[in-house]
């Protein structure tokens, strides 16, 4: 139960975390998208602004040039010679033309920043709102004007002579257009960036859950090994610590008198033995440690070799073992690693089966694999004991293993041994009864 609320809590938290992350991301890109839109919409009415400003200052460079009269009729007129009766063969008026934009709205202001052109056009009526701040020259700032007109402008200084009647020169075109476009802009990134964030909510939840899948199957599969351990551990271990406190209560007695439990002692700590060597291997194949040693060895002629002492021992138990070895080839392996494999499917099958069962080992070449099968006739697997036969500590009953003294760790090395080779192993059902172990090894 804590377990399972500790990875409630951990699902809660690692949603939590990309929740915020995914947030993170659609606001930083949101706020990336509607500044660029921004700029982008503004960045011709700036340019158009700052240009504005150099042409007139060029211009009032020019003495006999009337500012106040082109300033209120907004354009540079054609026939500029009317303007300047003197010889101007210097001065291109078609470029001069060019230089100011209808819409742009020109404000002269004195010394003491009062208006001095009389035709503002489309601001005339609103001349006691424009505002101006001689601190605040030669940058672009906004206005609002009867709180719904919208301005950009420009102030800079015209001219640094205190006689002068114009010492100020401000700018301003009509924006309320591309402050409207903006506004729709942010709306829609405002929307798509809410429904971003609802939807990374679902999202950070499937994908939490979906991390933290392997997590949770891992801390069961844990949890299970460790219990499982313990188990394996305790009987072992109880048994041999009853047996010496009997020993001890009668230190009088001789050994042969104690042989029985001597023995059962004995047979105990082989068991704890090799349990503690069974997790060794597996552990190192968690690890990625597991080392092969290979070598070229003819895989019938091996396992000949293996199965020898076993045929002895089936034949006791009024068992029958045979071989049908067609592979004929080398193949490249762990000769120890084999035997090891070998060593556990037979017991496997020799563990599982009765008098009079029958146990074949077949060896055989397809699609350049070494296929090596162990098939028996035995009391065979359940559906739900072929899938999680290779699992650790897994027995399809467990009482008859205990006896046989198994550990359910044989046939997960088995796996891993194979796996180690970059094979496979399988578990089928052998027709009519028992259990087929099908090995296919890479050649090399």
């Amino acid at each position: 139960m804590e377990e399972k609320e500790e990875l409630k809590l951990k699902l809660i938290k690692h949603t939590i975390y990309n929740i915020f992350v995914f947030i993170f991301i659609l606001v930083i890109f949101g706020m990336f998208i509607f500044f660029m839109v921004k700029n982008n919409v503004y960045s011709s009415v700036d340019k158009e602004l700052y240009e504005s400003k150099i042409r007139i200052l060029e211009l009032e460079e020019i003495e006999e040039f009337s500012l106040n009269d082109i300033f209120n009729r907004m354009i540079i007129p054609k026939d500029i010679a009317s303007i300047f009766p003197n010889d101007n063969s210097n001065i291109n008026s078609s470029r001069i033309k060019q230089r100011l934009n209808p819409n742009i709205i020109v404000i002269l202001r004195d010394s003491d920043e009062k208006i001095t052109n009389t035709d503002l056009g489309r601001l005339s009526e609103y001349s006691n709102e424009v505002k101006f701040d001689s601190k605040n020259l030669d940058k672009i700032y906004e206005m609002t004007i009867n709180e719904k007109y919208h301005y950009r402008g420009i102030s800079f200084v015209l001219n640094e002579d205190p006689d002068s009647t114009n010492k100020y020169v401000q700018l301003l075109i009509n924006v309320s257009s591309e402050k409207y476009l903006v506004s729709q802009y942010f709306q829609i990134i405002a929307t798509a960036v809410a429904v971003g964030c609802v939807i990374s909510i679902f999202a950070s939840y499937f994908l939490s859950k979906k991390t933290l899948k392997p997590l949770s199957d891992n801390l069961i599969k844990q949890m299970e090994f460790v219990q499982n351990v313990s188990h394996e551990l305790r009987t072992p271990l109880t048994i041999i610590q009853a047996k010496q406190e009997l020993l001890l209560q009668e230190p009088n007695k001789k050994i042969i008198d104690k042989t029985e439990e001597i023995a059962l002692t004995l047979n105990e700590t082989k068991r704890l033995s090799k349990l503690v060597q069974d997790l060794l291997i597996l552990s190192r194949a968690d690890s990625s440690k597991t080392n092969l040693q290979k070598e070229n060895i003819n895989i019938d002629e091996y396992i000949k070799e293996i199965i020898t002492p076993y045929k002895e021992i089936a034949e006791m138990q009024e068992k029958e073992i045979t071989l049908d070895l067609n592979y004929k080839m080398d193949i490249n392996v762990d000769a120890n690693k084999i035997y090891q494999l070998m060593i556990i499917l037979l017991d496997n099958a020799i563990k599982y089966t009765e008098e009079k069962d029958k146990i074949e080992i077949k060896t055989y070449n397809k699609d350049n694999k070494c296929i090596i099968e162990v098939k028996d006739t035995g009391i065979g697997v359940s559906e739900e004991g072929l899938k999680r036969i290779f699992e650790r500590f897994y027995r399809e009953d467990r009482a008859r293993s205990r006896e046989s003294g198994g550990t359910g760790l044989g046939l997960s090395i088995a796996n891993v041994i194979v796996t180690a080779h970059g094979g496979t192993i399988k578990a089928s059902h052998n027709t009519p009864k028992g259990t087929i172990f099908t090995v296919k090894l890479p050649k090399n």
